[in-house]
């Protein structure tokens, strides 16, 4: 299982959409319009506090 990390090379504001990408082996652009999607159907605050949660949790990748 692939771990989850904030993307070092391929970030906008702090990698975290870049990094699900890499995860999930898809284009960087259709996570982070997904996440605007999703601000649009259920709202700025609950996009933006997930969001600053998950900066918070979730690591960078570790330099190799």
């Amino acid at each position: 299982m692939t771990k989850l990390y904030r993307s070092r090379s391929d970030k906008k504001l702090a990698g975290l959409c870049g990094g699900l990408a890499e995860m999930l082996d898809v284009d960087p652009t259709i996570v982070r319009l997904a996440v605007v999607f999703t601000c649009f159907v259920t709202g700025v605050i609950p996009v933006v506090i997930t969001y600053l949660v998950a900066w918070w949790i979730v690591p960078p990748r570790p330099v190799e």
